[in-house]
């Protein structure tokens, strides 16, 4: 059953019309998102022998990648599953259906900025360390190699981005991710280092200050090209 504080929430989106308490309706119903990619999931099929298949894992970042020029790295047996706005958590909970059930040799996770946002409630380094921790582990335990991405910086060239993503909390959970990869025997795959200048976003490289263009995300494929071809080659993903 429903407490009454859930009820509450249903009953305000489902009487007001903004687009906003849409939003938040739909939320509300499929936090983790697991509807996104469902019905894409289940139509895909496994991978050919010898085609090494890829998920790349994430938010906005992620899932806007390809929507301009050339694509989304056209001619590879690269799946795209990310979703606006998602946190740690929410990857966390739709691991299983939109990864290890594709049966990819790598995953690329590139997570962490909208936590720091707050967009589903206060999150510490810690915190968000566990969730990354655990997607990692997941994917190990199922024979899929892992690439951690560091997280993109930002810059106040368009908007104020700093208020919500602090900059040097940035660099500090890059740290972490970039230790932790070593610890855990994955790969580390830097594009904060490939688009800042200094501590900030490359402004010939962002749209928004938060968002790579399509610039940005030139920049950063053949990095992501390089960190899979790594992983690959590794003889065997360490538990």
């Amino acid at each position: 059953m429903l407490r009454p504080l859930a009820l509450l929430i249903l009953a305000i989106c489902a009487a007001a019309q903004t687009p906003d308490s849409e939003k938040l309706h739909r939320l509300f119903m499929d936090w983790a998102g697991l509807t996104r990619y469902g019905s894409e999931d289940a139509e895909l099929r496994p991978p050919k022998p010898g085609v090494d298949r890829v998920v790349f894992l994430g938010d906005e970042i992620t899932e806007l990648w390809g929507r301009g020029e050339p694509g989304f790295f056209p001619g590879k047996p690269y799946i795209n599953r990310g979703i606006a706005r998602q946190t740690t958590p929410q990857m966390l909970v739709r691991f299983r259906q939109d990864v290890i059930a594709l049966k990819p040799r790598v995953v690329v996770i590139l997570a962490g900025t909208n936590d720091l946002a707050g967009y589903t409630g206060p999150a510490t380094e810690g915190m968000i360390g566990e969730n990354v921790m655990s997607m990692t582990e997941l994917a190990k335990v199922n024979g899929i190699r892992v690439v951690l991405a560091s997280v993109t910086p930002v810059c106040d060239c368009f908007k104020n981005q700093t208020a919500l993503r602090p900059q040097g909390k940035l660099i500090g959970l890059n740290g972490w991710i970039k230790d932790y990869a070593a610890r855990s025997g994955s790969v580390y795959l830097d594009y904060y280092a490939a688009l800042a200048e200094g501590r900030n976003f490359k402004k010939e490289l962002t749209s928004d200050g938060l968002l790579p263009n399509e610039a940005g995300y030139g920049v950063m494929a053949p990095l992501a090209d390089k960190a899979i071809a790594e992983a690959l080659g590794r003889s065997e993903a360490r538990p």
